[in-house]
């Protein structure tokens, strides 16, 4: 009786034991999360052409302020504000009248000096023949010698003088040194302005035009390589509107040293400007060519995740999705460039990735949200091909 009865309990602990561990296997299943549907594209390389970017700032290359070099009242105004001037074009007058008088008084004292010289000279021609017949003292010739070259003297005298009125004179009209647009005026009619001092206005050459950009001294290098050897792309130009300035650049000048006080120095870009759309004074974004362009691998920019700095994305590896650390290139339309971290081939998830953890089991076909009707051509094809959203 007692066989049976321990017979018995040992039959049903076994069945309690098989049934406890029947539903551990049951809640660790149930408890295990089903893998995440995602998407993925493998990356790709590519060439790539991109720019690195400098703030810059419009500078006309020939600027000139316009500043009277004599005293006066502005007797007129030659030009309208704001247009092209050509070269030797009258902007303004200066009061003449005294600058004329003390011209033709400058010519007359130049006559006159000229007339005593031709007197002098005839007195030294007849004293010196009558000096051969023994008719005059030699001291008498001497003196006469001597009248003439004082006349002689007088003479350069009055031409400097004359020179000198005549310059006066012409600085009366303030002409434009060269072809370039002239600004607003800083004087009116009727203004005294005083030589040296007064600005009068400003003019400009717009065409061509610089952009001025502040670079580090460690790219200093750099830049004398591309002014010995700058192809027509190396330089671009974002104006502030962001439209692309449709003209090229090129080196013009570096400045001749590195401030002490930034340990930067500037650099001026040349742009043709024939359709006057540059302005000095203008921002802009100075676009200038990597020379590290050229076959890179390229993978869609929403793929990547930055946490602290620092950017990740998720590789597809079978049924497992593994995070992964990526140093970034430039963007380049949609798709970014990796310098490091990914290799061509590699199957990068693109959708679903904010359910991933590393190490987390997925599965190949559109993320829960866009199961349902119409659903089944939006994933990827099981082989991993790029989706249909996917473009460059």
């Amino acid at each position: 009786m007692i066989n049976k009865y321990n017979s018995f309990l040992a039959a049903v602990a076994l069945l309690a034991v098989t049934a406890c561990g029947d539903k551990s296997k049951k809640d660790a299943a149930a408890a295990a999360p089903p893998p995440t549907p995602v998407n993925v594209v493998a990356a790709e390389k590519a060439y790539a052409t991109y720019y690195d970017n400098y703030q810059g700032v419009v500078t006309a290359i020939n600027t000139v302020e316009l500043r009277s070099q004599v005293s006066g009242f502005i007797t007129g105004i030659f030009f309208k504000e704001g247009d092209v001037v050509t070269k030797g074009a009258p902007l303004y007058e200066i009061d003449r009248r005294k600058y004329v008088a003390a011209y033709e008084q400058a010519q007359a004292n130049v006559s006159s000096a000229k007339a005593n010289l031709v007197k002098a000279q005839k007195d030294v021609d007849r004293y010196n023949m009558l000096l051969k017949n023994d008719a005059v003292a030699r001291q008498t010739v001497d003196q006469a010698t001597a009248a003439y070259e004082t006349s002689r003297s007088q003479v350069s005298v009055a031409q400097a003088a004359l020179a000198s009125a005549a310059t006066d004179l012409s600085y009366a009209t303030i002409r434009a040194p060269f072809t370039g647009r002239i600004g607003i005026s800083q004087v009116k009619l009727g203004a005294q302005v005083s030589p040296g001092t007064t600005l009068l206005n400003t003019i400009s050459a717009g065409n061509p035009i610089g952009v001025d950009v502040v670079v580090n001294e460690q790219d200093i290098d750099r830049f004398y390589k591309l002014q010995k050897a700058s192809s027509d792309s190396t330089f671009r130009l974002t104006m502030a509107n962001g439209d692309e300035y449709p003209y090229h650049g090129k080196v013009f000048a570096i400045d001749r040293g590195v401030s002490d006080q930034t340990g930067s120095i500037k650099v001026r870009i040349q742009f043709p400007n024939p359709k006057d759309d540059l302005k000095d004074g203008m921002s802009g974004v100075l676009k200038v060519l990597n020379t590290a362009s050229g076959d890179k691998v390229q993978i869609p920019y929403k793929a990547v995740i930055e946490q602290m700095g620092e950017y990740f994305v998720f590789i597809s590896q079978d049924t497992i999705a593994k995070q992964q650390k990526v140093t970034l290139g430039p963007r380049v339309q949609a798709n970014v460039i990796v310098l490091d971290g990914v290799k061509p081939g590699d199957k990068i998830v693109t959708e679903g990735f904010q359910r991933l953890r590393d190490g987390g089991k997925i599965t190949l076909g559109p993320p829960p949200a866009a199961t349902g009707a119409g659903a089944s051509g939006a994933g990827a094809p099981a082989g991993g091909g790029k989706p249909a959203t996917q473009s460059k």
